[in-house]
């Protein structure tokens, strides 16, 4: 499923995303080091693929943002890995992604994984 928000596109799913895509998006917001192996790539996709549910967000054709969700999709999820490049932010993005997260399991139980500095965020989205 793809659909329109702004200029960017939303993808839903978790097929068809490289590990390198996924590296270059890490490495963009300062996750991992540039000096990471590159074997580890594979580590990124695995992730990726295992995760319940995943969005993507692109702009021009680039990567630019992801969140994925680990759950049983039944009683409790988990969001992990909310990003979006720094270029792009405010802009309401990660908002949307977290809605869409949310729209998959209604009536569960959900948390975030996150660090201080975003604990705003993630309570203005209702957690």
């Amino acid at each position: 499923m793809y659909q329109y928000f702004k200029e960017y596109i939303i993808r839903e799913g978790n097929e068809g995303i490289s590990g390198e895509k996924l590296r270059m998006l890490y490495e963009g917001v300062e996750w991992i080091s540039p000096e990471l192996p590159a074997w580890q790539n594979e580590k990124f996709e695995i992730a990726f693929k295992n995760s319940a549910w995943a969005f993507t967000v692109w702009y021009k054709n680039e990567l630019i943002g992801m969140v994925r969700v680990i759950s049983d999709k039944v009683m409790f999820a988990s969001i992990l890995d909310l990003v979006v490049l720094k270029e792009h932010r405010k802009k309401g993005i990660g908002s949307k992604l977290i809605e869409l997260c949310l729209q998959k399991m209604l009536h569960g139980g959900w948390s975030v994984q996150t660090t201080p500095e975003n604990y705003d965020f993630y309570k203005n989205c209702g957690f």
